[in-house]
């Protein structure tokens, strides 16, 4: 239950960021759930296969290169949604660190409800 609120709450914030930023857009409130989903499953799988491959370069980078894996996961969610598109990296990187704010402010305000 607890998987299907965070979904749906970053199916909002996907809503939000794509109609305040211009170079993000979602067609419709499924699409945005579609998003959602997709960003889960690529967090879960392809995100941790490419923070070991790059934790050299990571490491360097003083952990900002992980602010470009974040990015390119953004890009892969537009490359598999229909309805999602994201207009080059700079707008995947900054929808991404957006993305991550609200949902890191929709998930307090979760758990302060169940406290």
């Amino acid at each position: 239950m607890n998987f299907l609120i965070k979904l749906i709450l970053s199916a909002l914030a996907v809503l939000v960021l794509a109609k305040i930023l211009p170079g993000v857009g979602v067609d419709n409130y499924v699409s945005a759930i579609v998003v959602a989903v997709v960003l889960a499953i690529l967090n879960g799988i392809v995100k941790p296969l490419l923070v070991i491959l790059t934790f050299p370069v990571t490491v360097v980078t003083l952990g900002l290169f992980l602010l470009v894996i974040n990015a390119a996961i953004i890009l892969l969610a537009d490359y598999f949604v229909a309805g999602f598109s994201v207009n080059g990296w700079l707008w995947a990187l900054i929808f991404s660190v957006l993305l991550s704010v609200f949902q890191s402010i929709l998930y307090s305000i979760l758990k302060k409800d169940k406290a």
